[in-house]
């Protein structure tokens, strides 16, 4: 029985992975520096889980666990503090994989949860996963005060454009993030 809940600490590792998942291989490089790969990407992405105050921290995390076994993922905050969570980001990633980030366009603003990544082992979709964790996403929302989720889909995804909507989320406009032209989608 998969079990949906809020993500400690200790899952930090695999929090990395499974987000790194999300973004794919691609977007990841395409956030290194020169002569920085998939692994330093993933030592700083497990950094970034740690920490208390970044927008990837396990306290921004649900997570869909098998036993003990983190098998999926939610990552969400509070769109409104984007800039304050994102600075962990940009001083991490330039001091880990060398590159500066500081002028990266916004992906998400004020009056939504942003739901920055949703992922699931390969092995474990297609069971209502990601379902959930979203449901418990759009909860989460809630009872924070947010009226809604938003979230970037690559325009290039169309399973998971169609998971989205499938649960009711709705076109809102074109965005690029990572380097790939995105669509961004509200519930």
């Amino acid at each position: 029985m998969i079990e949906v809940r809020e993500a400690s600490k200790s899952q930090a590792a695999e929090i990395a992975r499974l987000i790194m998942t999300a973004m794919t291989d691609d977007c990841c490089l395409y956030f290194c520096g020169e002569g920085y790969g998939l692994e330093d990407f993933c030592r700083m992405m497990t950094m970034l889980v740690e920490h208390e105050n970044s927008q990837y921290s396990y306290r921004n995390t649900m997570v869909a666990l098998d036993a003990n076994r983190v098998v999926g993922i939610s990552v969400s905050y509070d769109g409104g503090r984007l800039h304050e969570l994102r600075r962990a980001f940009i001083e991490t990633a330039k001091e880990h994989i060398g590159k500066d980030h500081s002028g990266m366009d916004d992906e998400t603003q004020a009056g939504e949860l942003y739901l920055d990544s949703l992922a699931v082992l390969p092995e474990y979709r297609r069971q209502g996963i990601a379902r959930k964790l979203l449901l418990a996403t759009k909860e989460r929302a809630n009872r924070m005060g947010l009226p809604c989720v938003g979230l970037l889909v690559d325009k290039d995804n169309p399973v998971g454009e169609a998971l989205y909507t499938s649960v009711g989320f709705q076109y809102v406009n074109d965005n690029q993030w990572g380097g790939h032209p995105m669509k961004h989608l509200i519930l």
